[in-house]
């Protein structure tokens, strides 16, 4: 097997990103530089390991994606590897996202979008967050009210309404994610918006808005109308 250290040093992946910048590397290098080595059963640098996990999941999302178990059948792979796939797949999501601060004041649906996206897109499941809004529509505090199976989310007025009390929220705003990457409201999440909305009127607690986050697009029930 002819190792990454033994080519020319034009041809590393590590000494191309020091003399050139990262931006000089393909997906594959890239990804080699955080796998280190490769295989010395089946022959394969780390180099030729990144083609093989880019080839068999299609792209760096998909393949960052992946659980541990789903990298371990791959041959090269052990669960120290998957972690630190997994882990640079978490770091991206985290710097992508633009956490809303307290403080932050919401006023359109696509900047909830913009701060939700990277974060909610990937998920498997249907997670349900509320954001805890004060009077002028400023941040107090988000909540993860549920975390559903893969097609849906269960969720409890009760559940959604006890830190809105708790904080003496004045509006509340809605968002969860649709795991098929398709954020067209399902007949569900327009009864659960309903209730929620009607909860809401009778707490004296304004509910703004519920958007449903899908694969680089996003529904919002105020901008589609569907409020009441």
């Amino acid at each position: 097997m002819s190792r990454i250290k033994d080519w020319p040093a034009a041809d590393r992946p590590r000494e191309k990103l020091l003399h050139g910048g990262p931006a000089v590397l393909s997906d594959a290098e890239l990804l080699a530089l955080i796998l280190r080595t490769g295989d010395c059963r089946s022959r394969l640098t780390a180099l030729d390991l990144a083609r093989v996990l880019l080839g068999h999941f299609g792209s760096l999302r998909h393949l960052t994606e992946a659980s541990a178990a789903e990298l371990c059948r791959l041959a090269g792979i052990g669960p120290a590897k998957a972690a630190e796939i997994m882990a640079v797949g978490e770091l991206a999501r985290r710097f992508a996202t633009k956490a809303l601060q307290p403080g932050a004041r919401y006023t359109r649906s696509d900047e909830v979008f913009n701060h939700f996206h990277e974060r909610l897109r990937d998920r498997r499941k249907e997670v349900f967050l509320a954001l805890l809004l004060d009077a002028k529509n400023r941040l107090l505090r988000e909540v993860q009210v549920s975390e559903g199976s893969l097609n849906a989310s269960i969720v409890h007025p009760r559940e959604v309404f006890v830190p809105v009390v708790r904080e003496s929220a004045a509006a509340v705003l809605f968002i969860h994610n649709h795991p098929s990457g398709d954020p067209t409201p399902s007949r569900e999440d327009l009864e659960l918006t309903t209730r929620l909305k009607e909860v809401g009127t009778l707490m004296g607690v304004r509910v703004l808005d519920h958007i449903i986050i899908g694969n680089g697009r996003y529904t919002s029930f105020a901008d589609q109308g569907l409020m009441g």
